[in-house]
């Protein structure tokens, strides 16, 4: 059996050490790509309103005119049109800058920044005048279905890249300290979360009993991770999270977490601050040394000691995304007046500069960025770069009656399953082939098949109506 095992990975401490003793890259280049992949999706869907839009506008009243009711997709050809046109001006691009072109970020990030002002300056006093003429401006929480998208997309992308030489080694995830693209994957799904949950919503709090319903499928992918990996003996850096523990586990752990102590969601942001500084002491007092060694005990919490420890960071991370989801996305404002909409729009903006300017000054004096640890400058990190991904994609509402994209409608509906189809055809690709041998051609070659082929299996559920639920 366990010569079955290695033979199906024969590569398998080569790869580990691949992904071992980085250091990231600048946070700069970070702010450079967290510029570059929001603002392609702004420029897709100006593009999409000005070719697209009046012509479903001219369809829906043509329908409305007859006494029908309009039809929830178009004809598959125009709906496959539409989705080869998001694929090739997001999915690509984003493809090419996270592999041969990562060379070119900076210049990119320059050149899209100047085409996004010269957009908006053509744009702007034709648009005043159609938002000043009765035009509904688009929600702030509209923004949140691209937010989400490009999590994703981000997340399928580089979990794949990552194993092939063509994918920068700067932006994979860093070994103790440090900045990286990659590192801030959890962390933007506890974001994410956090923003759009109940409490942030002011719903009704859900009960023990319905987060557990709720939070077991996370357990059980976890466990199902776990088994997996170790059966067909599937690389794994014991660094990232421990022996046992996974990506999933962390989720799974903040959601009952959240239910177990049920902070009023007008406390949530001090009661998270509390946390994360209470836990940046423990790290300052000794705690960082025993989670960076590389000692470890035969007890249960010594061989996970990342993942378990982390949870206190990610926790206190999620209570400060709650309050700002609750504040920002979901306050006043949520009534839909021009004016409540435009404060909260720059109270977007505000918040990232603020907090990579705080990033900063956490970096440079008190502890670097871990997300290793998920130490307090790596919290301010992770929400100073998703508030500046929202701040750039809330440049959309320039467009009036904002339509989504096809590519977003499709991913929307089934965002962890389309991660955990990733997930299998990333296995599937690593034991079927070897990455690190592979020529840049080739891995460009699989790397853009994959992200096809993901792409065009979620985007078919999505026009057949198939929603991919656990229960």
């Amino acid at each position: 059996m366990e010569s079955l095992r290695q033979s199906l990975n024969p590569n398998k401490l080569l790869k580990e050490e691949f992904v071992s003793n980085l250091t990231g890259s600048s946070m700069l280049e970070v702010v450079a790509l967290s510029t570059i992949i929001p603002g392609l999706v702004v420029l897709r869907q100006w593009s999409s309103f000005a070719r697209v839009n009046v012509k479903i506008n001219v369809e829906s009243a043509t329908s409305k005119k007859d006494g029908g009711v309009a039809p929830r997709h178009s004809d598959f050809r125009s709906y496959a049109v539409s989705l080869s046109v998001d694929y090739l001006c997001i999915v690509l691009p984003v493809l090419l800058i996270l592999t041969i072109l990562a060379e070119w970020v900076h210049m990119f990030t320059l050149l899209l920044i100047g085409v996004l002002l010269l957009c908006i300056s053509a744009k702007g006093s034709s648009y005043i005048h159609l938002k000043g003429g009765g035009g509904q401006l688009s929600s702030l929480r509209a923004t949140i279905t691209s937010y989400r998208v490009l999590v994703v997309i981000m997340t399928c992308l580089s979990i794949l890249a990552v194993d092939f030489k063509i994918f920068p080694r700067r932006y994979a995830k860093t070994e103790t300290y440090g900045t990286s693209m990659m590192d801030l994957g959890v962390g933007s799904f506890v974001m994410v979360n956090a923003l759009v949950s109940r409490k942030a919503r002011n719903s009704i709090s859900v009960n023990w009993m319905a987060t557990l319903k709720s939070t077991s499928p996370l357990i059980l992918l976890g466990f199902g991770r776990l088994i997996s990996t170790t059966g067909v003996d599937y690389q794994a850096h014991v660094g990232e999270y421990g022996v046992h523990w996974n990506f999933f586990f962390t989720l799974a752990a903040v959601s009952l977490l959240s239910s177990l102590f049920d902070i009023d969601p007008k406390y949530c942001g001090i009661v998270g601050l509390l946390i994360l500084v209470g836990y940046q002491a423990c790290l300052l007092y000794g705690l960082n040394v025993y989670l960076l060694s590389n000692e470890r005990m035969a007890d249960i919490v010594s061989q996970n000691k990342e993942g378990l420890f982390s949870i206190f960071g990610y926790w206190g991370m999620y209570l400060i995304g709650v309050h700002l989801g609750r504040y920002i996305l979901f306050g006043n404002h949520s009534s839909k007046k021009a004016r409540n909409i435009q404060a909260a729009r720059a109270t977007v903006w505000i918040v990232s500069v603020l907090f990579w300017f705080l990033t900063i000054i956490l970096d440079k004096y008190v502890e670097r960025v871990s997300r290793r640890m998920c130490n307090l400058a790596y919290v301010t990190q992770v929400i100073a770069q998703n508030f500046q991904v929202l701040s750039i994609l809330t440049l959309s509402d320039f467009i009036p009656y904002k339509k989504p994209l096809a590519i977003e409608e499709a991913f929307n509906q089934n965002l962890l399953g389309s991660f955990l189809m990733a997930n299998v055809l990333t296995g599937l690709v690593n034991l079927s082939m070897d990455t690190l041998s592979a020529s840049p051609v080739t891995s460009f070659t699989v790397l853009l098949g994959y992200s096809f082929l993901l792409s065009f299996v979620i985007s078919i559920l999505w026009f057949c109506g198939i929603k991919i639920k656990f229960w």
